[in-house]
C-alpha cells in the first residue's frame, strides 16, 4: 500500500464517534470512541458512561475491525472487546457488556470533537468538619431496591414495596427506609436541574405516598459525571441535586464513587464526600448520608468528618455463601470506628434471594446484626417464605443490632473454620454468636473467662429458639450446623 492510500485509510476511522442506545425508560446509553488510525494501527478512548478504557490492541480497518479496551482503577483492571465495520459514513459495532452477555449491536456517527471526553477536574474545597446531622442512633433499617431488581425498579414496584412493608410486620420490627437504587435518573434541564425518568413520572409525589405509609424514602446518586449504571451523577450540581432532594422529600441519601473515580484519586475522598455532606446540610432537611466507595482510603476514619452516618466497608456482596462469609467475617478489626450516628457498613442484606440456604440466610442476618450493620433488605417483599419474614422480623436478634450503646462486635475466639464473636450491650448484657463456617456441623464451645466474661452468666436466651438456656458452669457448648449459629444473649 503506498503513503496516499495509507493516508485516505488512515482518515477514514480517524475522528470522534457516538453510538446512542435509547433505553426503555425513555434515556439513552452512548459510547464514545475517539479514534485515530495510523496505517493498520488504531489508538485512541473508549467512553460508556463511567467505564473509560484506552485502546491498547487493535486490527484492520474501515473494512473490518477490532479494538480492545483497558481500563485500570488501580485494583481491577477491566477489558472491553468492540468489532466493527464502516459502511457509508456510519460505524457498525458489535460488543458484550460481559464474556457471558450477549452481542450487543450498535451505530455510531461521527460526533463533534471532544464530546464525550470526561469532564474537567473540579477544584476540592479545604477540608473541615461537617457538623454531624443527629441520624442514624442506631443503624438504619429498610429496604434498597439493587439486590434484586437493579434496573428495573420503578414506581409501582416502590409503591408495592411500600405498601408490603407497613402491613407485612417489617416496619412494626424497624424497617423504615425505602430505597430507591441506581436507574431512576433522567436528563437535566436547561437550568441543570435533574428530573427521574420515564420509570418515575412524579417523584415527589411517590415520596408523599411512601411518608403516608409511616415510612421513609431514599434515593442515589454518585459523586461522578456517571452512576454505576452509567445513569446521570452529582458532578457539579452538588447543591442542586440536593436541594431538589430535599423539595422532593428524600429521607436517605446514598452516594456511589462509581463514576468520579476517573477524575477523582481515592485520597480526594474527603474532600469530595464533604461536598454533598455540605450540600446536604444547606437543605435544612435532615438526609440520612450514606457513604458507598468500597471501604477505600480507609473510610472509616473520616466518614464523621463528612458528616456520613455510614459508609460501606467492602466492596458489593453477592448471594451467595462464599460472598457473604468472606465480607461478614472480615470486619473485626473495624468495631471501634463504629458508634451511635456513624456505622460501618459491609454492604446490604441478600436474605431471600435464594442464593443461600435459610441456615445460611440466618447466619447473614445474625453476623449483620453482631456487626451494628445496617439492615437493608433486598429481596422481593411481595413474594417471600414465611421462613424468610421469620430471619427477617426476628425481634430478638434486631434488637441485637440496634442496641443503643452501639458496640460493634469482635472475633473473640477461632479454631479452624469456628468463631465465637462477642458484642458488649447496653446495661452489661453481651451478644454472643457460635460461628461454623465448616460444611459439616460442629461443637463449639464458649468458654467464657476466654471470651472476656469473667463467671458464669446468669442468664442466656438462644435468639433463635427464642428459648431460655440454662447456664451452669465456666462454658457452654452448643452443636452448630455447618455454616450455621448459635445465637445467645447473656446477662451477668
Amino acid at each position: 500500500m503506498g503513503m496516499a492510500a495509507a493516508a485516505g485509510f488512515a482518515a477514514d476511522l480517524t475522528g470522534n464517534w457516538l453510538a446512542s442506545q435509547p433505553l426503555n425508560d425513555g434515556t439513552s446509553r452512548r459510547t464514545y470512541l475517539n479514534l485515530r488510525q495510523e496505517g493498520s494501527r488504531i489508538s485512541g478512548t473508549i467512553r460508556t458512561s463511567q467505564f473509560y478504557y484506552k485502546i491498547t490492541e487493535s486490527t484492520g480497518g474501515p473494512d473490518h475491525f477490532t479494538l480492545t479496551g483497558t481500563e485500570e482503577d488501580g485494583k481491577t483492571t477491566r477489558h472491553v472487546l468492540y468489532e466493527g465495520k464502516m459502511v457509508g459514513d456510519e460505524l457498525r459495532l458489535t460488543t458484550r457488556r460481559r464474556p457471558d452477555a450477549p452481542l450487543v449491536e450498535m451505530v455510531a456517527h461521527r460526533a463533534p470533537a471532544g464530546e464525550g471526553a470526561m469532564p474537567a477536574r473540579l477544584a476540592l474545597p479545604s477540608l473541615h468538619k461537617v457538623p454531624y446531622n443527629g441520624l442514624a442512633k442506631t443503624p438504619p433499617m429498610g429496604w434498597n431496591s439493587w439486590n434484586k431488581f437493579a434496573s428495573r425498579v420503578d414506581d409501582a414496584g416502590v409503591r408495592q414495596t411500600a405498601d408490603a412493608i407497613a402491613s407485612n410486620g417489617m416496619k412494626d420490627a424497624g424497617y423504615v427506609y425505602v430505597n430507591i437504587d441506581d436507574t431512576w435518573q433522567g436528563e437535566r434541564d436547561a437550568q441543570g436541574n435533574i428530573h427521574a425518568n420515564k420509570k418515575f413520572p412524579d417523584m415527589k409525589a411517590l415520596a408523599d405516598y411512601v411518608h403516608s405509609k409511616g415510612l421513609k424514602i431514599g434515593i442515589y446518586s454518585s459523586p461522578g459525571p456517571n452512576t454505576c449504571a452509567g445513569y446521570e451523577g452529582s458532578y457539579g450540581h452538588e447543591v442542586q441535586d440536593a436541594r431538589t432532594y430535599a423539595e422532593w422529600g428524600i429521607d436517605y441519601l446514598k452516594y456511589d464513587w462509581c463514576g468520579a473515580r476517573n477524575i477523582y484519586k481515592a485520597e480526594d475522598m474527603q474532600a469530595v464526600y464533604q461536598k454533598m455532606g455540605d450540600a446536604l446540610r444547606a437543605t435544612g432537611r435532615p438526609i440520612l448520608y450514606s457513604l458507598c466507595q468500597y471501604g477505600l482510603d480507609d473510610v472509616w476514619t473520616w466518614g464523621p468528618q463528612v458528616s456520613g452516618n455510614l459508609w460501606r466497608t467492602t466492596g458489593d456482596i453477592r448471594d451467595s455463601w462464599a460472598s457473604m462469609s468472606k465480607i461478614g467475617f472480615s470486619q473485626s478489626d473495624l468495631a471501634q470506628w463504629a458508634g451511635p450516628g456513624h456505622w460501618n457498613d459491609p454492604d446490604m442484606l441478600e436474605v431471600g434471594n435464594g442464593g443461600m440456604t435459610d441456615t445460611e440466610y440466618r447466619t447473614h442476618m445474625s453476623l449483620w446484626s453482631m456487626l451494628a450493620a445496617p439492615l437493608l433488605a433486598g429481596n422481593d417483599l411481595s413474594h417471600v417464605t414465611p421462613d424468610i419474614m421469620q430471619i427477617l422480623l426476628n425481634r430478638d436478634v434486631i434488637a441485637i443490632d440496634q442496641d443503643p450503646a452501639g458496640h460493634q462486635a469482635k472475633c473473640a475466639w477461632k479454631s479452624g473454620d469456628q468463631e465465637i464473636w462477642v458484642r458488649p450491650l447496653a446495661k452489661g448484657d453481651y451478644a454472643v454468636a457460635l460461628f461454623n463456617r465448616a460444611t459439616d456441623s460442629a461443637k463449639v464451645t464458649a468458654k467464657w473467662a476466654g471470651l472476656g466474661l469473667k463467671g458464669t452468666p446468669k442468664h442466656a436466651r438462644d435468639l433463635w429458639s427464642h428459648q431460655n438456656v440454662k447456664m451452669d458452669g465456666p462454658e457452654y457448648s452448643a452443636d452448630v450446623p455447618g455454616h450455621g449459629v448459635v445465637m445467645l444473649r447473656v446477662g451477668r
